[in-house]
């Protein structure tokens, strides 16, 4: 089993190097669940975030507009309306398990945390996530892990990362082809 972090500052392309890696996989034929997590914007202006299952499934993580608690800087977040989302999309089966992102937001949830140590253990699924190091304690501790890849994220690279990726997964999912 892989367990491939996408690592990088914010802004950087990561989720949009996850979503590319989810299209290019299920063109192949690979089952691919779990979450990702998309800017919400009005009049170009980013005013939150959504979660959005792989399956279909979708809510606001974190709006200007909500109250909180827990905030994250100018963002309430709605950790149930998180939770109803992203924690079933983690718990259906599945050859490749995309989380996008392990970040300030999604860690306010202690259920989401609590996952996070079984997801990545070496039993676990298939795993593909994003994160930035340095952002809490938990992704820092989950980049050590043994047998977790890091991949570092740039703008430089961020447009051949997908390919690179399905080449592997598939590899390993498949076998040699």
């Amino acid at each position: 089993m892989a367990r491939i972090v996408l690592e990088g500052r914010p802004a950087v392309g990561k989720t949009t190097v996850a979503l590319r890696l989810v299209a290019e996989l299920r063109a192949r034929g690979v089952e691919v669940g779990g979450f990702v997590t998309r800017e919400l914007r009005e009049g170009g202006r980013r005013v939150g975030f959504e979660a959005e299952d792989l399956a279909g499934g979708r809510a606001v993580l974190a709006h200007v507009g909500l109250p909180g608690p827990p905030r994250v800087g100018r963002y309430g977040v709605d950790l149930a309306a998180f939770e109803a989302v992203a924690l079933p999309a983690l718990e259906r089966p599945a050859e490749v398990l995309v989380v996008d992102e392990i970040g300030r937001m999604e860690l306010a949830s202690s259920r989401f945390r609590a996952v996070l140590p079984r997801l990545f253990a070496p039993e676990g699924p298939t795993i593909v996530a994003t994160a930035r190091a340095g952002a809490d304690p938990l992704v820092d501790e989950l980049l050590r892990h043994p047998g977790v890849e890091v991949v570092h994220v740039t703008e430089a690279n961020r447009g051949q990362l997908p390919e690179r990726l399905v080449a592997r997964l598939i590899g390993l999912l498949r076998g040699p082809l």
